[in-house]
């Protein structure tokens, strides 16, 4: 059910959407869900429980398939109900494993055949749900013939059971609705650990500058106003990373979600220029070499991602500043490789030189700018800068108050680094 502080209605151009029924306060809670079905992304099978999505390095494997793992007993056996008729399918396909998306698919298909007639109802949601096969090109169409055949054969002798799904609810229809409406499941920081079906969320509509925000702790979503929100107004979220050009959102939203955003950042073009400030020559050298430097760091090979992300931040140095996106995304790669390389020094100066970029894109409240401090105050505080460590905490926990709520694992974390810090400041 959702919460009472909310209701569905149809929003103008839109389509479905929610709204407010009454005035939500920043930092408010307005719903808090666990989802329909939901699977652990393919990077994060061998480090991540699937029950709880806690990481580790030592999770206990499924004896069947070899592919579920789980950080306790109790998780494996919480898990049992939805992995059950998954765990056979996984072992069909070994050593292969299908992509997030048909995985997903298949809980959902579990789910909707497991499911009683009293349960109908509850399903409006998901057969309501756009698939935008119509708006399709044929080229995306065919990509989800293919992810359908590969779905095929993961369910083997179970395909039969197909037919038994609810009217209008065909596979290839089911994947079009999960590739529209399914969200990418954050650790705290703000890592794609997994993907979910949340069906009430689903009906949140885009917008650049949303006034909400989606925060997970585990598999459970907490969606909250990240600024006042007056009676009747609708909520909206963000679909896409605010670190791209309004071009690039745009064709984005469009390919993904079958929509052209007409949102006022979009239309302005705002921050545009900024995104793309410097010579353009150069930029584009930057943005093209990206793509590689983002699979050295996927492959953790961190001595050649520092080295040729250093070389391209030397180059560049005098043409493109710092608040061009493409020379923020290579401080960001630079800072990774340092803290997995263990140059704190050099990965605090990548961090702070970050931070003002951050800050002109990520607006406040904005969990990835709070995620960012966070990050600058642990490399300062390490470092013995006890006063920059409590400025960046103090920044991060009043972000963190409105975008986490004061319980979150992270907000704790914080405000426990804050307290380390005044401490070790009063023996001074």
């Amino acid at each position: 059910m959702m919460a009472m502080n909310i209701e569905r209605f149809v929003s103008e151009g839109k389509g479905n959407g929610l709204r407010a029924l009454r005035e939500l306060k920043a930092g408010e809670v307005i719903h808090s869900c666990e989802p329909y079905a939901f699977c652990i992304a393919k990077d994060f099978l061998k480090t991540a429980c699937h029950s709880c999505l806690q990481r580790g390095e030592s999770l206990s494997r499924c004896s069947q398939c070899k592919t579920a793992r789980y950080c306790s007993v109790q998780c494996q056996k919480q898990a049992w109900p939805d992995h059950k008729r998954e765990c056979k399918c996984l072992k069909r396909l070994q050593p292969r494993i299908p992509t997030d998306s048909v995985r997903l698919l298949t809980r959902i298909i579990f789910k909707l055949l497991a499911q009683s007639e009293s349960d109908q109802e509850d399903l409006y949601s998901i057969a309501e749900h756009q698939s935008h096969l119509a708006d399709m090109s044929e080229e995306k169409k065919e990509g989800l013939r293919q992810l359908c055949t590969t779905l095929q054969l993961y369910l083997g002798e179970e395909n039969h059971d197909l037919s038994q799904l609810p009217p209008g609810l065909d596979p290839i229809s089911l994947l079009a609705r999960v590739t529209c409406n399914c969200f990418s499941i954050s650790d705290g920081e703000l890592q794609d650990v997994g993907v979910g079906l949340y069906p009430s969320m689903s009906l949140l509509n885009h917008d650049c500058q949303p006034n909400c925000v989606m925060i997970f702790e585990g598999k459970r979503l907490t969606l909250r106003a990240v600024r006042l929100i007056r009676p009747c107004e609708e909520l909206t979220i963000s679909y896409t990373d605010i670190l791209a050009t309004s071009k690039e959102r745009r064709s984005h939203l469009q390919e993904q979600y079958h929509f052209l955003c007409q949102c006022t950042r979009c239309t302005t073009e705002d921050k545009d220029c900024d995104m793309l400030a410097g010579e353009k020559t150069a930029w584009r050298s930057l943005r093209d070499a990206i793509p590689h430097l983002e699979q050295l760091q996927s492959e953790q090979r961190w001595e050649e991602l520092l080295k040729e992300s250093q070389a391209l931040l030397h180059r560049y140095t005098d043409v493109v500043p710092d608040r061009n996106i493409y020379v923020l995304r290579l401080l960001d790669l630079a800072m990774d490789a340092c803290i997995s390389l263990d140059d704190y020094e050099t990965a605090l100066e990548y961090g702070n030189r970050a931070l003002e970029p951050y800050k002109l894109y990520y607006s406040d409240p904005h969990p990835s700018r709070a995620v960012e401090l966070l990050r600058v105050g642990k490399l300062q505080h390490f470092l013995g800068r006890l006063e920059e460590a409590r400025g960046s905490f103090t920044q991060a926990y009043d972000i963190m108050k409105v975008t986490h709520g004061t319980d979150h694992v992270l907000t704790n974390e914080v405000r426990r680094k804050l307290s380390e810090c005044q401490a070790e400041l009063g023996q001074v």
